[in-house]
């Protein structure tokens, strides 16, 4: 079933829209919310927070692009989730690729930063990097893939890896301050 016909289920609130979503997209989420929760438990409560998130906004929103929202709700559950289960203790896991990157993009808690307005500049600057860039950048920073990961997928070096994501944050950071976004 097409990303459309889910959503129009969803704005019928029929309750096969969550059957549908989940046959689309459950081994994505899965992915997503395992990169940064090991247990399968928490995993698990994250879908069903996401799943029913979804159910609560679908309508009044309706997403252009399906993929992307249930991906960004189960990220961002799942970081929210990561926070209570280690409140005083540090997971090295989800806190690397997140200390890397909050060198360069200011904390969207700051009163001062616009969340989409944020977003959207980061889009436009993704968009302007080469493919091969932009989705090391992604499979880091948006799915919280290890180094060792993305060499395995582009059939790269792990030091090369390391090297496209300090120049592209570099590049970010630049382009950031350049869109009003100086937060140092």
């Amino acid at each position: 079933m097409d990303d459309a016909s889910i959503i129009e289920l969803f704005r019928k609130r029929d309750e096969n829209a969550i059957t549908e979503l989940k046959r689309k997209y459950d081994r994505l989420c899965r992915y997503v919310a395992g990169n940064i929760l090991g247990g399968r438990e928490d995993i698990e409560e994250c879908l069903n927070t996401a799943y029913f998130e979804v159910w609560n906004n679908i309508p009044p929103e309706i997403p252009a692009d399906l993929r992307t929202y249930l991906c960004r709700i189960v990220r961002n559950i799942a970081i929210k989730r990561l926070q209570y289960n280690t409140a005083g203790k540090r997971d090295a896991r989800a806190a690397v690729p997140i200390d890397e990157i909050a060198d360069c993009v200011p904390a969207c808690a700051d009163d001062e930063v616009d969340e989409d307005m944020l977003a959207e500049a980061i889009s436009r600057f993704l968009r302007a990097q080469d493919e091969k860039h932009r989705m090391v950048f992604v499979r880091r920073y948006w799915y919280g893939d290890p180094l060792s990961d993305i060499a395995q997928r582009y059939d790269m070096n792990e030091k090369t890896v390391a090297t496209y994501l300090f120049r592209t944050r570099k590049k970010l950071k630049a382009f950031l301050k350049k869109e009003g976004y100086d937060h140092e």
